[in-house]
């Protein structure tokens, strides 16, 4: 159990009390992580990358704001890695306990985290190449393939909506949340002495209503302390259908396609790849799309297909038709080589790759190689978080740099917004409002500010007293009882502040200050044109150092 510190007994905190820090997705989207304390016990909700800006996925590589060897246990919402990403780390840097989950939220994890694991590896090399030449030291992975092979063996899985007994004095339950195969909202019961049990909800990521293989997410009521996720708590969708999203896809692909164009669709190996390829490939089917061929560049796609189809029999839409991978049209490419010999085609195909936001795997090579083309049309299916390279494009760039290449974009940016595996704003409300009566305290976590604000107005909207609603900071704390104070105890040194709306972090703002520079130095109409450019910004250089 994790002892109180003096300067948290100064903070006002006792050993009798129970506390909450938020280690991660507190004023961002990512890097999920709650730290409870009780009398007895000390675990995580959660324990995910931070993924983003570079200014955020710096915190990847620094020590949790806690000790792994006292944590006693994880309660674990679901398989995606801004939720489960540092699990492997916690478990190679002295965390010795159990990780609870769902059936699926393991089989998922069983592929997902061995590959985090070696895209960390990659990434590193790749880094300590670049820091040799430039004399910089080297640096060590969050961790290996093999930490996250290890980090398996600790994971329990768990049936949904039964109750268990995870600590001395901890119960959980877990409940669908309609967002990927496994994912849960996890209600948790803390007793205490002289007083009713403290009842939590965690909400995990929220599905939206109507979500392909997913019934509506469910939770019972009665909470002292509900801690939901914000997401897209501004964003509103027209209600949906299987038929209504199967025709917006149509259109895009369709339009794509038309005069041998090459259709990039960046992907989150989980849900989203499953979900277009089921459409893609009924539309095909119906004659309502050209029949191009579908190459699936993921190797963790390919093998999180399976944990689908293997799961089939649970899942909705999908037990009709389990065998995703054996369309002819269907083209898995699980190696190196494979990938590379896409690069052949010219057009008239589909090329599904991850990562969705765009700052890692195979779709950066495919971007590199059409960007540039106006024949190419990249589609968005997914959110793409603050400074991520997939957020810089969606949003309207006129360059990036990949792999240090300057790349022009001319090809035609769409995004498609049916496929979301969140809940809009208006639908996360309604969740919020049907866990009522909430007695204590409305946490708001897991979303961007302007997104947080949102939602805070649209459950007041619905009878949540604002008085109890909470938005933390990262790493603030705060005592949770039926008789504790809502107020937040902020962080004495906060690692990194949440980014503004439209603010881009410092190196984004450097990327782009040097494209607009290149851009004006070739604009110049010649030679003189361009010796004049080049003077002028040395000379602003030097005014601005000398002010």
């Amino acid at each position: 159990m994790l002892g109180l510190s003096g300067d948290e007994m100064q903070k006002g905190f006792n050993m009798t009390d129970i506390k909450i820090k938020f280690c991660g997705a507190a004023g961002h989207v990512t890097g999920s992580c709650y730290l409870l304390q009780t009398p007895q016990s000390t675990f995580l909700v959660d324990c995910g990358l931070f993924q983003g800006s570079k200014k955020v996925r710096a915190l990847n590589y620094e020590p949790f704001p806690f000790q792994p060897q006292d944590v006693d246990f994880v309660l674990q919402t679901h398989a995606h890695i801004d939720h489960s990403g540092q699990l492997p780390k916690l478990t190679s840097t002295g965390f010795k306990g159990k990780i609870f989950a769902t059936e699926g939220t393991r089989d998922l994890l069983t592929f997902m985290l061995p590959d985090s694991g070696y895209i960390q590896e990659m990434e590193v090399e790749h880094r300590n190449r670049r820091n040799q030449r430039r004399g910089k030291p080297e640096v060590a992975p969050i961790y290996t393939r093999k930490d996250a092979e290890d980090c398996l063996a600790h994971i329990v899985a768990l049936d949904y909506e039964d109750w268990v007994q995870v600590g001395p004095d901890v119960r959980a339950r877990f409940w669908n949340a309609g967002h990927i195969l496994g994912s849960a909202s996890i209600e948790v019961e803390i007793d205490q002495e002289d007083a009713p049990a403290l009842r939590l909800l965690f909400s995990g990521d929220i599905g939206p209503d109507n979500k392909l293989f997913h019934p509506d997410p469910d939770a019972p009521a009665d909470f002292d302390y509900v801690i939901s996720e914000s997401t897209y708590g501004n964003r509103e969708r027209p209600e949906t259908s299987v038929d209504a999203r199967r025709a917006a896809l149509q259109t895009e692909v369709a339009r794509a396609l038309a005069g041998d164009g090459m259709l990039l669709i960046p992907v989150f190996a989980v849900e989203r790849t499953q979900e277009l390829i089921t459409d893609i490939l009924a539309l095909q089917k119906a004659g309502d799309i050209p029949s191009a061929p579908i190459f699936l560049d993921s190797p963790l796609a390919i093998r999180v297909t399976r944990v689908f189809q293997k799961h089939s029999g649970d899942l909705e839409d999908l037990s009709v038709s389990p065998q995703l991978l054996n369309s002819p049209q269907l083209h898995p490419t699980q190696t190196t080589d494979e990938s590379k010999s896409i690069a052949k085609i010219t057009g008239g195909a589909i090329i599904l790759a991850a990562s969705g936001m765009c700052d890692a795997g195979r779709i950066r090579h495919h971007l590199k190689q059409w960007l540039w083309q106006e024949k190419a049309t990249v589609l968005f299916v997914g959110y793409q978080a603050q400074g991520s390279m997939g957020r810089r494009i969606s949003e309207g760039a006129k360059r990036v740099t990949i792999q240090g290449e300057d790349i022009k974009i001319n090809a035609k940016i769409r995004k498609l917004d049916a496929y979301s595996g969140h809940a809009d704003g208006a639908e996360l409300a309604s969740w919020i409002s049907e866990r009522k009566p909430i007695q204590k305290a409305l946490i708001l976590t897991h979303g961007e500010e302007d997104q947080m604000d949102a939602l805070h107005d649209k459950v007041i909207a619905l009878g949540i007293d604002a008085r109890r609603i909470v938005m933390p900071a990262l790493d603030d704390e705060m005592v949770l009882s039926a008789a504790g104070s809502l107020t937040l105890v902020p962080a004495q040194e906060q690692r990194v502040k949440p980014a503004k709306p439209k603010s881009p972090d410092w190196d984004n703002d450097l990327a782009e200050l040097v494209n607009a520079v290149r851009d004006g130095f070739h604009a110049a109409a010649d030679d003189k044109a361009r010796a004049v450019f080049v003077r002028q910004l040395r000379k602003s250089l030097d005014l601005d150092k000398a002010g």
